[in-house]
C-alpha cells in the first residue's frame, strides 16, 4: 500500500538524483518504532536502482546500517574484492562487476566498535569506541567526483559518538553530487531532537528535507487489514479495534494480521475476540519489555501504573496511581518518556508508546504491587466526571474491594444499556455473574440487566446458562424470577434456535409476572408470533388477544407498544391485510429508546413477513425504517436480524453479485447466534443448487441445526425443504422427494399457516406427481388454494397457478398448462422474483414446445432464460435449459458436420461441462442435465483439465479465469 511518505521519498530521490542540480541534499526520515522506515529505505534504494543519472549512468548507492550488533556497509552496484572503496583494485584499475554488470551487495559484518550489545536508549547509549576504518574511508571515497551518490544511513539512533562525528563532518562539509538519506527513531535519539547528537552546521548548499512517518489512519489500517484478511472477513468493529490497539503503527497491525491468520486460519469471519485471544505481537513486548527494563528499578512503577491503567492519563494521576509523588514522580515519568515507553498526547496525557504493549508490561508488574496499583486506580476514577463505570470496576475487582467491584458493575452495566452498547452489557455481567462467589442479593440485581441485554444484544453461548443457573436458586422472588424468565424464552426463540424451549419459558414467565402486568402483556405477546411449527395458529392468536387487553388494561405505554409491534409482525407473517393498518399506527417518530426498540422489532418482523409474501418492495421500506430505528436506539439483535432479511431480499430480486460471500460472511458473523444464520444459510443453500453446487446444497439446508424442522421458523424450514425436494428430483430420486415433502407439508397443515408454502408446493406437487400420485397431488393443490383464501400473498399466488399448471402438464393437456405457468411467470415477473420468472418462463415454453416442436416463439423464450440465468450466475440451470434448447434449434442453426477445431482453447461443450464439473457434479450428474453419456462427459473434463492446466477439477473454473485474464 502506498503512502504519502512513499510518493514524498520518491519525488525527493527522482529530483536529486536524476534532476539538473548538482548540490547536495538530505532527508531525514524520522519515525517511531514500526512506522516503515526501513519499507521506506528499501523502496528508495529500488527507485535509485531504476534511475538513469545526468550523466546517463545508474546511481550508486550506499547502505550503513547501524544496530545493537555493530555496523553493517552494502554497496550497488557492489565492487569486486580487493578494490577500494573508491573503486580502483589495489594496482589502481578499475574494478569489475558480474557478468550482469551488477555484482551482488558488499557487506563488511558487524563491526567491533559498535558490537557493544543491547543498546539503552539515550541511559548510556551505544558504544564510543572509535570506528573500524572501514566506515571512514567509505565516507571518505563519497567525496570523489563522479555522478551522484544515494547514501542511507539506516537507524541513526543507534550510532555511537565517533560514527556520528563522521555522518556530521560528512554533512557539514558535502561533496556536490552527494544525496543522504538517514532514518531514525525520534524517541531514542542521544539528545532529543538532534539527529546526530550535536548541532549540525549545514552549508547553505545543502537542502534539507525531513520527513516525519505518521502512524496509519483508520481508512490506512482498513485497507491494510482487509488486503491481507479479505474484504469478506473482517468486520468494522474488529478493524476498529486493530487500529485503537495498534496505535496505527504499521508493523504492529502487520503482526496482528500475521498472528489472527496463522491462529484462525479456516475462519470464515475473524472477530474481535479472536484479536484478543492472539495477544500482544512478540515483537512490540520485546520492544516494550526493553525500554523498560532500561529503567532503573526505583522508576519502573511509573510505566506500570500506565500498564494498570491502559489508558493515557494527566501526569498527576499517573504518579499517583504509581505511588510516586513530587521530585520523584516527575523524574520517573521523565526517564519513561526518554526510553519511549510512554509518550505524551496532543492533550497532555501520558501512555504507552503503542496501546495494546499495555497488556505485555502488564503481565510483568508484581502481584501485590498490581493489586496496590489497581486500588489506587479505583480511588482517582471514582472522582471522574462522569464516572467511568466499566474502567471503575475492574479495577475494584482486581484490587480485591468485592462490594465496591459488585455495585460498578451494575453502574456500568446500566451505563452501557443507556448508549444502546449491549454487547458490553453483557461482556462484563456474564464474567461477573459467573463467579459463584457473588451473593443472591447482587445476582438478583444483575441478572435481570443481563437478561435485557441478551435480548437486544448479540447472544452469548454462556448467558443461556448463566441465566438457567440463577432462576434455579429458589430464593429470587416470583416477579424477579419471571423478568429473567422472560428475557431468557425471548432469547431462546430468537437467538438460540430452541423454540420450544423458549415457549415453555414464556408460558411460565406469563404465570409469575402476574404481579407486573406490563411485564406479563409482553410475555403474551411473545407467545403470538406464530414461527414455530410445533404450536398451532389458533394458540399464537389466543395469545395475541390476552396480550392486547392486557396491554390496554395495563394503561402502560410500552406495554402498548410493546404488543403492537408484536401484532404487527404476526398479522404480516400470516398476510392478514390487517398488518399494514396495525403498522401505520405504531409510534415510529417516539424519542424513548425503548419505544424504538419495539418499533424496530415490528417494522422488521413485518419486513420479514412481507418478504415471505412476496411484497418485496414494501419489505425494504420496512427494512430501511426499522434497520434505523434499531441502530439508533441500539437494538443489536434487531440490527442483525434485518441484515439477515435483507440477503433473503437479494436473494429473490436477483442481486446474486457477491451474495454468497456476504451470506457466508454473515454466517460466520453470527456464529453464536444461529437464528440469524439461518437467513443466510437459506440463501447460501438456494444459490448453490442453482449453480449446481449440489453437496454445499444440502450441506446448508440440511440437519437440525439453525434451519432444521424443530429448530428454524416455519417460512425457513419450507424453503429449505423446498429446495432439498428439487434436488432430489434432479437426481432421480424420486421416493426421497416424495418423503422430503410430505413432512415438510405435513408441518404446514399443522401449523395453519399456507402462505410459507410459496416455495415449497410446486416442488412437493412435481415430486408427488412424478411418484404417480396424481389424485394426491390434486388434494394438495386444493388445499394450498383454500388456505390462501383473504390472504395477500402475491408469491403464493404465483406458486398455485404454477402447482395448477404442473397438474395440466401431467394431465397431457399442455395448451391448459402453458397459459398457468405464462401467469405464474407474470406475477413473478412484477414482485419482481427474476429467478422464479425464468423457471415458470421455462415452463410455458416447455408446453408450447410440446404442441408445436418447432415454435419460434418457444425457442426464443428458451435462448432468453439461458441468458437471464447466465447473467444470474445460475450455472447448472442455464446448462439444462441449453441442453434443452439444442433439441429445438432449427436444422440451419445446428453445427455443421465435422469437428472444428479449437487449439488449445476450450469449445464450448467443453466450456459448458468444465463450468458444471467445478461445482461439483459428478460426471453422471453432468450427462443426466446436458442428455450426454458419462463417458462423453469424463473426455470432455479431461480435455479440459488438459487444456487448462488444472490440477483438479474444483480448480477448474479458477484455471479458466486465469486463462480469460
Amino acid at each position: 500500500m502506498d503512502t504519502l511518505s512513499d510518493s514524498a521519498g520518491d519525488r525527493w530521490l527522482t529530483r536529486v538524483l536524476a534532476g539538473d542540480s548538482t548540490g547536495p541534499a538530505l532527508l531525514l526520515i524520522e519515525g517511531a518504532a514500526g512506522t516503515g522506515k526501513s519499507r521506506l529505505v528499501a523502496r528508495l534504494l529500488e527507485t535509485a536502482a531504476g534511475v538513469t543519472t545526468a550523466s546517463g549512468s545508474a546511481a550508486r548507492s550506499v547502505i550503513v546500517s547501524f544496530s545493537s550488533f555493530g555496523t553493517k556497509l552494502t554497496q550497488r552496484p557492489s565492487r569486486a574484492a580487493g578494490t577500494s572503496p573508491s573503486g580502483t583494485s589495489p594496482s589502481g584499475t578499475s574494478a569489475s562487476g558480474t557478468e550482469t554488470g551488477i555484482a551482488r551487495p558488499r557487506e563488511t559484518g558487524p563491526l567491533p566498535s559498535q558490537a557493544t550489545g543491547p543498546v539503552r536508549p539515550r541511559e548510556g547509549g551505544p558504544a564510543d569506541v572509535p570506528p573500524q576504518p572501514e566506515l571512514p574511508e567509505l565516507l571518505a571515497s563519497l567525496h570523489d567526483r563522479g555522478d551522484r551518490v544515494l547514501l542511507v544511513a539506516e537507524d541513526v539512533h543507534r550510532a555511537g559518538r565517533p560514527a556520528l562525528d563522521l555522518l556530521r563532518r560528512l554533512l557539514e562539509r558535502p561533496p556536490d553530487r552527494l544525496a543522504v538519506a538517514l532514518t531514525y527513531r525520534p524517541e531514542e535519539l542521544r539528545e532529543p531532537g538532534l539527529v546526530l547528537g550535536r548541532t549540525v552546521h549545514f552549508p547553505a548548499a545543502l537542502s534539507v528535507l525531513r520527513l516525519h512517518l505518521d502512524p496509519l489512519g483508520a481508512e490506512q489500517v482498513r485497507a491494510a487489514v482487509e488486503d491481507a484478511l479479505g474484504a469478506e472477513r473482517c468486520p468494522a468493529e474488529l478493524i476498529a479495534r486493530i487500529h485503537e490497539r495498534s496505535g496505527g503503527v504499521p508493523q504492529v497491525v502487520a503482526d496482528l494480521v500475521r498472528l489472527l491468520r496463522e491462529s484462525a486460519e479456516d475462519r470464515e469471519r475473524y472477530s474481535v475476540r479472536d484479536l484478543d485471544a492472539v495477544g500482544v505481537p512478540p515483537r512490540l513486548a520485546e520492544l516494550a519489555l526493553g525500554r523498560t527494563a532500561a529503567l532503573k528499578e526505583r522508576l519502573r512503577p511509573v510505566v506500570w501504573a500506565a500498564a494498570v491503567l491502559d489508558e493515557p492519563v494527566e501526569a498527576a494521576e499517573l504518579t499517583s496511581v504509581a505511588g510516586l509523588s513530587g521530585d520523584e514522580g516527575t523524574r520517573a515519568l521523565m526517564a519513561a518518556l526518554r526510553t519511549g515507553v510512554l509518550t505524551e498526547d496532543d492533550l497532555g496525557r501520558y501512555g504507552f508508546f503503542v496501546p495494546m504493549a499495555a497488556r505485555a508490561v502488564y503481565r510483568q508488574v508484581p502481584g501485590p504491587l498490581r493489586g496496590q496499583m489497581h486500588r489506587h486506580a479505583a480511588e482517582a476514577l471514582a472522582h471522574r466526571q462522569p464516572v467511568p463505570w466499566v474502567r471503575l470496576a475492574r479495577h475494584r475487582r482486581h484490587g480485591g474491594q468485592v462490594r465496591g467491584w459488585l455495585r460498578a458493575v451494575e453502574h456500568a452495566a446500566l451505563q452501557c444499556q443507556a448508549a444502546g452498547d449491549h454487547q458490553a452489557a453483557i461482556d462484563l455481567l456474564e464474567d461477573t455473574l459467573s463467579r459463584t462467589t457473588v451473593p443472591i442479593s447482587a445476582r438478583a440485581r444483575l441478572a435481570p440487566l443481563l437478561a435485557h441485554s441478551a435480548v437486544l444484544g448479540l447472544r452469548s453461548d454462556q448467558t443461556v446458562t448463566v441465566l438457567r443457573q440463577i432462576l434455579d436458586e429458589q430464593s429470587l422472588p416470583a416477579a424477579v424470577r419471571g423478568q429473567i424468565r422472560l428475557d431468557l424464552g425471548l432469547l431462546l426463540c430468537n437467538q438460540a434456535v430452541a423454540g420450544m424451549q423458549g415457549w415453555l419459558e414464556l408460558q411460565k414467565a406469563v404465570e409469575e409476572l402476574q404481579e407486573r402486568p406490563v411485564l406479563a402483556a409482553r410475555a403474551m405477546s411473545a407467545l403470538a408470533m406464530p414461527l414455530l411449527s410445533a404450536v398451532p395458529l389458533e394458540q399464537n392468536v389466543y395469545w395475541l388477544h390476552r396480550a392486547e387487553r392486557a396491554a390496554e388494561e395495563s394503561g402502560d405505554a410500552e406495554a402498548r407498544t410493546a404488543v403492537a409491534a408484536n401484532s404487527a409482525g404476526t398479522l404480516m407473517y400470516v398476510g392478514d391485510p390487517a398488518a399494514w393498518k396495525v403498522l401505520e399506527q405504531l409510534p415510529k417518530d417516539t424519542d424513548l429508546p425503548v419505544h424504538q426498540q419495539h418499533v424496530a422489532r415490528g417494522l422488521c418482523n413485518a419486513a420479514d413477513g412481507a418478504l415471505w409474501l412476496g411484497h418485496l418492495g414494501r419489505a425494504r421500506e420496512l427494512l430501511a425504517e426499522g434497520l434505523e430505528l434499531a441502530t439508533r436506539s441500539g437494538a443489536s439483535y434487531v440490527e442483525q436480524g434485518a441484515r439477515g432479511t435483507a440477503l433473503l431480499l437479494d436473494w429473490a430480486e436477483g442481486n446474486w453479485a457477491n451474495l454468497p460471500a456476504r451470506a457466508r460472511a454473515f454466517v460466520a458473523e453470527a456464529d453464536t447466534m444461529p437464528g440469524p444464520a439461518a437467513d443466510a444459510r437459506v440463501v447460501l443453500g438456494l444459490l448453490a443448487l442453482a449453480r449446481g453446487e449440489w453437496p454445499q446444497t444440502t450441506s446448508w439446508l440440511s440437519g437440525e441445526g439453525p434451519i432444521g424442522p424443530e429448530g428454524s421458523a416455519v417460512p425457513h424450514a419450507a424453503a429449505a425443504s423446498g429446495a432439498l425436494v428439487r434436488l432430489a428430483l434432479v437426481r432421480d430420486d424420486v421416493e426421497g422427494a416424495v418423503a422430503e415433502a410430505s413432512l415438510s407439508w405435513d408441518r404446514l397443515r399443522d401449523k395453519g399457516v399456507w402462505v410459507w408454502a410459496a416455495e415449497l408446493a410446486p416442488w412437493a406437487v412435481e415430486a408427488t406427481l412424478r411418484a404417480g400420485r396424481r389424485e394426491t397431488a390434486q388434494k394438495m393443490v386444493a388445499e394450498f388454494a383454500a388456505g390462501l383464501e383473504g390472504r395477500q400473498a402475491p408469491s403464493s399466488s404465483a406458486a398455485l397457478h404454477w402447482c395448477r399448471a404442473l397438474l395440466a402438464e401431467a394431465d397431457g393437456e399442455p395448451e391448459t398448462a402453458g397459459p398457468l405457468f405464462r401467469r405464474a411467470s407474470t406475477v413473478y415477473a412484477g414482485l419482481p422474483r427474476p429467478y422464479a420468472a425464468i423457471l415458470t418462463t421455462e415452463g410455458a415454453a416447455r408446453c408450447a414446445l410440446a404442441t408445436d416442436a418447432h415454435s419460434a416463439s418457444a425457442v426464443g423464450d428458451l435462448a432468453s432464460c439461458v441468458q437471464q440465468l447466465s447473467d444470474l450466475g445460475a450455472v447448472w440451470d442455464a446448462a439444462r435449459i441449453r441442453a434443452e434448447l439444442r433439441a429445438h434449434q432449427p436444422v440451419d442453426e445446428q453445427r455443421p458436420r465435422g469437428r472444428p477445431s479449437y487449439g488449445d482453447q476450450l469449445s464450448p461443450r467443453e466450456q459448458e461441462v468444465a463450468d458444471l464439473a467445478a461445482t461439483g457434479l459428478t460426471n453422471r450428474e453432468i450427462a443426466a442435465t446436458l442428455h450426454l453419456s458419462p463417458r462423453t462427459v469424463e473426455q470432455h473434463v479431461a480435455r479440459a483439465r488438459r487444456k487448462l492446466e488444472s490440477q483438479s477439477r474444483q480448480s477448474l473454473a479458477r484455471s479458466r479465469a486465469q486463462r480469460q485474464e
